[in-house]
């Protein structure tokens, strides 16, 4: 056969050395196809379901039991599919969740879909197909290959992003952003995707192109809603303390928000008598520049201003810049640079705004002052003084534009801003959040806009606000979203003058529905509460605020595992809405995320990202019919530490197939045996500690180890049915079919999810023998096994009988002994 024939979505290249042994890892002995699918029928009947009433706080299912709720980052269901790369975070969190449930945990494990945004709707005009019909079918697909693998989700609780009464709880959280002043809208400097047509966070620009698209972004001021998450900056810092994260990931998060301790000091500008026209924000009075600091102490060595290239006070400075032409192309050829790409830039490049002196406060020497894009308009004033001597970019920029350096002393903070009447503050690099988008596929922010009233919230028992039914929904690149030119959708009354009126057509990110979708799980059996919303929602306590005793109960999230590509977008912005429905009390907690767990990235057989025009994919439904499910979960924990990047090894999975099958020959030679061996014994009740151990740390590759080591043991010895049974559980996190069925022929008719968790015999663990060191005057000797818990005098007498110390020795008295106990005993002549 060719090596390059297709074998679904894998290149057969990767699999011919495999194929050698190939009868033995298709399973003689164990039909994994059939097996699989007979279990995955009676957990769908099961369906891991937490309770049946209303209130989850109070049922019999919960009362006294402990819970743990374990999350996955749900997916963007896309048309690809799912490749064994998005199955190592589900892997692991299952197995966490299957365990915690027999450790007499309640267990929440739900799933959903991230259905709304730019992906879809652009998946949706390539394949010239409705965003929604585009998103039920790629949602069969995700949920047919998340059933595959035996992950025990709880589907009675699934939610859906784009679903109308999900959303509406999208739009009243949003509502009550803008009842509170942190919804607002601004003409503001944005990110403009020329390829998606469409407005984009900082977040979503990386070195200066589109974060999803990769095209260069331009930038344009264009009137948006912004949410006011600046407001929770500091909460945002300190709060990092509470939580059980990776350090790495709140770095990023504190790196991001940039909280930095400072003062503000003016630089007055030499003989300058021209009206200003500058908002405060600016940083600019009438006759003076004035910047942000974290180092005061050094202002006696600041040798020159810099302004952002966006700094209004350059317009007002206008008529006394003697080289303005100069000025403006060097404006235009920056404005398209992103925030990011300017401060990263290592090439400094600038222009001395010619004609304009400062005089800097403390020395009140003139200096010169210049405009360059590695200042920026939203950090700080928009204007730095440059301390040459102690700021290498400064440095950097002084040597190539020849400016003076200087080495003046430090003077203490207190003391410098006292004397130039200084202002002490704190800055952040964090902006707030652009929240319009001008696209269709998303939610429809649920304020009205009336010429006489102004902005006008919807009425809150009118939610949800769907989106209209369209034929055409592509977007326009005018700035507008498409959603403006349905007139019938667009123009109503409005709620206060009854006056005419339209609705807002801009949409909400993709990032609003993820916001707080771990909560949107919880009210997946409360369908009468949701159904008497419209008649309570008037009601002082009204909308998410009555499930409050429900979220109280389950909320934070004890486990959530994803990418750490994370860091800065969604898990900032979920923190965000958290402390706000905190504060407004819909939930109990400060944080929504106790403990944090990021799975490594999976890269192809040949060491690169997974890609189909790369051609390697790993289909995970190839594997599972292949090798089967347990094969394919075990595996993916056996390549390495959970958090750690791995490539795909087609060796690696046969390997984990040998074993499993060994497995299940042991457990069918030794299903009607009555005894086990002593040392069969030991070894089980070892792997037992070892197993539970390593769950507990995220060391799921060892644990799967010390399985292996176990089986490698007791293979040729006999073990009693009720101790392979113990077997059956600890191996059933990792391969929960074929454990399931170990217990079956072993006569055991439950579902081993809901029994105890085995508990080791520490007696038999504690080995009975040491190694003991025997050394001749401080030299060892020989090594051998003795008896725990031996005397000195009978540690001697086997040391002297021994041939090899007998002739170190050589019949010499012995001067003196060295004993200690259970480890050596040292013979000094």
């Amino acid at each position: 056969m060719s090596s390059q024939r297709k074998l679904g979505s894998i290149t057969l290249k990767y699999w011919i050395p495999a194929f050698a042994g190939m009868t033995a890892l298709l399973y003689m002995n164990y039909n994994h196809q059939k097996i699989e699918k007979k279990w995955q029928k009676e957990w769908a009947k099961s369906g891991y379901k937490l309770w049946r009433s209303q209130d989850p706080a109070s049922t019999k299912a919960t009362a006294g039991k402990a819970k743990k709720y374990v999350l996955d980052m749900f997916p963007y269901p896309s048309g690809e599919g799912l490749h064994v790369g998005h199955l190592l975070g589900y892997v692991g969190s299952d197995i966490l969740s299957r365990y915690y449930r027999m450790r007499s945990y309640n267990v929440l494990h739900p799933m959903g879909w991230d259905a709304f945004g730019l992906p879809a709707e652009n998946y949706a005009i390539k394949h010239k197909i409705h965003p929604s019909v585009a998103v039920k079918i790629n949602i069969k697909n995700f949920k047919k290959q998340l059933n595959a693998p035996g992950f025990s989700y709880d589907w009675s609780r699934e939610i859906n992003t784009t679903d109308p009464e999900y959303y509406k709880w999208t739009q009243w959280i949003f509502l009550q952003l803008f009842k509170k002043g942190l919804a607002y809208e601004a003409e503001l400097p944005v990110n403009w995707c020329p390829k998606d047509k469409t407005v984009l966070a900082n977040e979503e620009v990386v070195d200066g192109c589109c974060e999803r698209c990769g095209s260069k972004v331009e930038r344009k001021k264009l009137k948006q809603w912004v949410l006011k998450i600046t407001a929770y900056a500091d909460r945002l810092v300190d709060d990092l303390k509470l939580l059980d994260w990776p350090e790495k990931v709140k770095e990023l998060q504190r790196n991001w928000i940039g909280r930095s301790e400072g003062a503000l000091l003016k630089f007055p500008i030499t003989n300058f008598q021209l009206p200003i026209k500058v908002a405060p924000r600016q940083g600019s009075g009438t006759n003076f520049i004035e910047v942000f600091t974290t180092r005061p102490d050094t202002l006696a060595g600041a040798t020159y201003l810099v302004l952002a290239p966006e700094h209004l006070f350059i317009k007002n400075l206008e008529p006394r810049i003697l080289n303005s032409e100069e000025v403006k192309k060097y404006i235009e050829a920056t404005k398209n640079k992103s925030d990011r790409e300017r401060q990263e830039n290592k090439e400094k490049t600038g222009v001395e705004l010619k004609g304009v002196k400062a005089i800097n406060p403390l020395t009140k020497e003139e200096i010169p002052v210049w405009i360059s894009d590695y200042v920026l308009s939203t950090y700080g004033t928009g204007a730095i003084m440059a301390v040459p001597q102690h700021d290498e970019r400064d440095m950097e920029f002084a040597v190539k534009f020849n400016l003076p350096i200087v080495d003046k002393p430090l003077i203490p903070k207190d003391e410098v801003i006292k004397k130039v009447n200084g202002k002490k503050t704190i800055n952040y690099k964090l902006r707030d959040w652009i929240f319009s988008r001008q696209r269709y596929w998303g939610e429809p922010i649920p304020v009205i806009k009336c010429a006489k009233c102004g902005t006008i919230p919807v009425l809150e028992n009118e939610l949800p606000i769907k989106l209209p039914k369209v034929k055409s929904y592509e977007p326009t690149g005018t700035g507008e979203s498409p959603l403006a030119a349905i007139d019938k959708w667009v123009n109503v009354k409005c709620p206060n003058c009854k006056g005419p009126a339209k609705r807002e057509t801009n949409t909400m990110p993709q990032w609003a529905g993820s916001c707080w979708y771990y909560l949107g799980y919880l009210l997946g059996n409360q369908k009468s509460k949701i159904k008497n919303q419209k008649s309570k929602i008037k009601n002082q306590k009204s909308g998410l605020v009555i499930f409050k005793n429900t979220f109280d109960h389950w909320i934070p999230v004890d486990l959530y595992i994803g990418g750490v590509e994370h860091a800065v977008l969604h898990l900032l912005y979920a923190r965000f809405w958290h402390k706000f429905l905190y504060d407004i009390g819909v939930v109990g907690t400060k944080e929504p995320f106790q403990k944090l767990m990021n799975q490594g990235l999976m890269m192809g057989p040949d060491g690169a990202k997974m890609s189909k025009s790369k051609g390697n994919v790993i289909s995970p439904d190839e594997m599972i019919k292949l090798f089967g499910a347990d094969a394919l979960r075990m595996y993916e924990m056996f390549m390495g530490p959970f958090e750690d990047s791995k490539s795909w090894d087609p060796h690696g999975i046969t390997g984990i197939s040998r074993f499993l099958n060994r497995v299940w020959v042991f457990t069918e030679k030794n299903r009607k045996t009555k005894k086990s061996e002593e040392v069969a014994s030991r070894s089980l009740q070892k792997t037992i500690k070892k197993v539970t151990e390593d769950i507990e740390n995220f060391h799921f590759n060892t644990a799967i180890s010390a399985m292996m080591i176990m089986l490698n043991e007791v293979e040729s010895l006999p073990i009693s049915g009720k101790e392979l049974l113990d077997f059956a559980k600890i191996l059933s996190p990792f391969a929960p079919h074929m454990a399931q069925e170990i217990a079956a022929q072993l006569g055991f008719k439950k579902l081993l999810d809901y029994e105890p968790w085995p508990k080791w015999d520490e007696s038999k663990i504690v080995e009975n023998t040491f190694k003991l060191v025997i050394q001749v005057n401080g030299k060892v000797r020989l090594v051998l096994d003795a008896k725990k818990g031996i005397s000195e005098d009978e540690a001697k007498d086997l040391a002297l009988q021994n041939e090899i110390v007998k002739k170190w020795v050589g019949g010499a008295p012995l001067k003196k002994v060295i004993f200690v106990k259970d480890r050596l005993i040292n013979l000094i002549i």
